[in-house]
């Protein structure tokens, strides 16, 4: 929905709203890098043909068999950033016991944001096919849209997959309606029309079966419009029969929310682990 009395750029331009973006993010490579290489994992595994289409598997220490699975898919507006930035999202988790998996993906322009979206769903997939475990969904920023995407799913349309495959999301500041983008400078990458922006938009799809469930959460202190985002899908979903919810997380922004989840003492980290634990929808 676009309503000509907002100013979508300063709503949605998120570094112009942070300026201390570059400090708070400019860390998150250096601690991903030193969380790969002391722990559990096996990394750079394909999930396509594509050299972004790869994969990092984080196990907890000793662990063999997954009981417990966490999918973690980066933001970056869908036309940056890499799994290789937030390695050290795993940790907590690897330490009560989750394995966790952090994909790449395709980028815009050079892929359009459904592209995006058909390519993670072949990542689950594989990924079934590597675990056997139903994995809790987790995104920030359009990996947040990405997360409503893949519990949005019909997996009985995937060969060799139970139809319960990703029923769990745990969204972060995601955006569901994509129309307004289209009135933000970003749009210069990502391209998005009147109509490819309504496709790629979740809040337009088919509201998924009852059984699924879906948290949505945004910063305190991010704009009215990433509020309003997370807000409106728990409202829509939540009227439909989805298990949803709607929470702000004091004093983040756009960029400190992510930090959040490399601290184990903190809401959101509790809340997803205890998602895996509540067994696959049904």
């Amino acid at each position: 929905m676009v309503e000509a009395n907002i100013d979508y750029e300063l709503e949605y331009n998120n570094r112009k709203r942070v300026p201390e973006h570059v400090g708070i993010t400019a860390c998150w490579p250096e601690l991903a890098q030193a969380y790969r290489q002391s722990a559990n994992a096996k990394l750079d595994i394909p999930y396509g043909d594509s050299d972004r289409s790869r994969y990092d598997l984080f196990k907890p220490a000793g662990a063999t068999d997954c009981e417990a699975l966490i999918v973690y898919i980066h933001g970056g507006y869908w036309h940056s950033r890499d799994r290789k930035d937030f390695s050290h999202v795993a940790r907590p988790f690897n330490e009560k016991n989750v394995f966790v998996a952090i994909p790449s993906y395709l980028l815009c322009p050079s892929v359009g944001i459904m592209d995006i979206v058909g390519e993670l769903r072949t990542f689950l997939c594989v990924l079934w096919n590597r675990t056997k475990c139903r994995p809790v969904i987790v995104g920030h920023s359009a990996g947040g849209h990405l997360t409503a995407a893949m519990v949005a799913t019909d997996w009985r349309e995937y060969d060799g997959v139970p139809a319960d495959l990703a029923t769990k999301g745990y969204a972060i500041s995601g955006v569901f309606d994509l129309t307004p983008l289209r009135h933000v400078s970003i749009n210069d990458t990502l391209q998005l029309t009147n109509e490819s922006a309504a496709l790629a938009s979740p809040v337009n799809w088919k509201v998924p079966d009852s059984g699924r469930s879906l948290t949505a959460v945004a910063g305190s202190l991010e704009s009215d419009e990433f509020i309003r985002q997370g807000r409106m899908l728990a409202d829509i979903w939540g009227r439909k029969g989805v298990r949803t919810k709607f929470a702000l997380i004091e004093g983040t922004d756009h960029f400190t929310i992510v930090d959040r989840l490399s601290e184990a003492n903190n809401t959101l980290v509790p809340e997803i682990i205890e998602m895996t634990a509540r067994g696959p929808a049904s």
